[in-house]
């Protein structure tokens, strides 16, 4: 059962039966599917708005004797950093999280309300059942977002955040999905091992993509290998322990110690070569010819979407595996250099650690 479902509490089938009405005779006087009245009454679909001043208009009563929202434990996924504060809100796993709003890779997003002394004010269009919240390193993030708000009813919002540090926030039941990109293509069960070391429960990788990670460089050098590079003495960006990039550093760098300067994101560090704080930095080919800047390649990378089992019935979350596997999708991504968008939409399920000790057991 979705969120949105076990906290939306309705009494339609209790007030068609006073009537003598079957679900067709509602049908008919309403204008809905017979089967859309069934998963109303039963719990299974939460009305869109209209649905819902529909079927009180028929009844002759207000929306809110008709539904009501149950009881629902509200929590800020952390503090604001101050007081007035915009914030979003989206429902995870049968609770209000409140996220303060911050600089988003899908740019200005519309924020839902304001925090100020204590004191929350919802805008009346905002609905948190219908966010997706998504944890995601991933540049191109922008285009999944896109078509998730075309194909669906539903938005995503994304925060900006390194692979482990995605699984703590999916861990703490604050996103829906965490995006991580800690194995090589070739032997994508890397990512899976981390998912049983930091969530630990019962989930599935979605692979969004294979893309090209590497050595970003300043346009000029004439260094087309590592070796080169680490022979060069060229001053390096890094990035911070946990993500996918600091990890390939760590691999290039051979046990040099890292770099002081590091960035947040891939985009960070090719604004730290471009602008000239540094020479080279772990970045992706993407962001790499983006930024004009000179590209080696280190490796392919598995990037996938981890997403709890527990989900698996929620309507957003259905609605992001079918965009995913959208043809449409697909062919953006193969557009964007470095990235191998057939692979889209391809599931493992991932067992916690203890699941398959007792599997071995058995």
């Amino acid at each position: 059962m979705s969120d949105a479902t076990a906290l939306f509490q309705n009494r339609v089938k209790e007030f068609r039966e006073k009537r003598g009405w079957s679900q067709q005779d509602l049908s008919e006087r309403t204008g809905l599917s017979r089967a859309g009245i069934s998963a109303i009454e039963i719990g299974k679909l939460v009305p869109s708005t209209v649905a819902a001043l529909t079927l009180s208009r028929v009844f002759g009563c207000t929306v809110e004797e008709l539904f009501q929202l149950g009881k629902m434990e509200v929590r800020w996924a952390w503090p604001p950093p101050r007081t007035p504060w915009r914030y979003w809100h989206v429902v995870v796993a049968g609770r209000y999280i409140l996220i303060p709003v911050e600089p988003s890779q899908l740019g200005m997003v519309p924020h839902d309300g304001i925090c100020q002394d204590d004191r929350l004010v919802d805008n009346p269009s905002s609905d948190p059942f219908r966010t997706l919240l998504v944890a995601s390193c991933d540049p191109a993030i922008g285009l999944l977002a896109a078509e998730y708000a075309r194909i669906t009813p539903f938005r995503m919002l994304v925060l900006s955040r390194s692979s482990r540090h995605s699984l703590r926030l999916l861990k703490e039941g604050v996103v829906h999905a965490a995006g991580l990109h800690l194995a090589d293509s070739k032997v994508p069960e890397g990512n899976a091992t981390v998912v049983q070391e930091i969530f630990k429960e019962p989930s599935r990788l979605m692979r969004i993509a294979n893309w090209q990670t590497g050595v970003a460089l300043t346009p000029g050098l004439k260094l087309d290998t590592i070796a080169g590079v680490l022979k060069s003495g060229v001053r390096w960006v890094g990035r911070e322990p946990g993500s996918g990039a600091r990890q390939v550093l760590d691999e290039v760098l051979q046990g040099a110690a890292s770099p002081t300067l590091t960035a947040k994101d891939h985009r960070g560090v090719a604004d730290a070569v471009r602008s000239g704080w540094a020479e080279a930095g772990i970045s992706l080919q993407l962001v790499s010819e983006e930024a004009g800047l000179d590209f080696i390649s280190v490796r392919e990378e598995a990037y996938d979407l981890c997403i709890p089992q527990a989900y698996a019935d929620d309507p957003r979350v259905k609605a992001l595996i079918e965009v995913v596997q959208s043809k449409s999708f697909r062919h953006m991504l193969n557009e964007l250099p470095g990235y191998d968008g057939e692979v889209a939409g391809d599931l493992t399920s991932v067992f916690s650690a203890a699941a398959n000790e007792r599997g071995r057991t058995n």
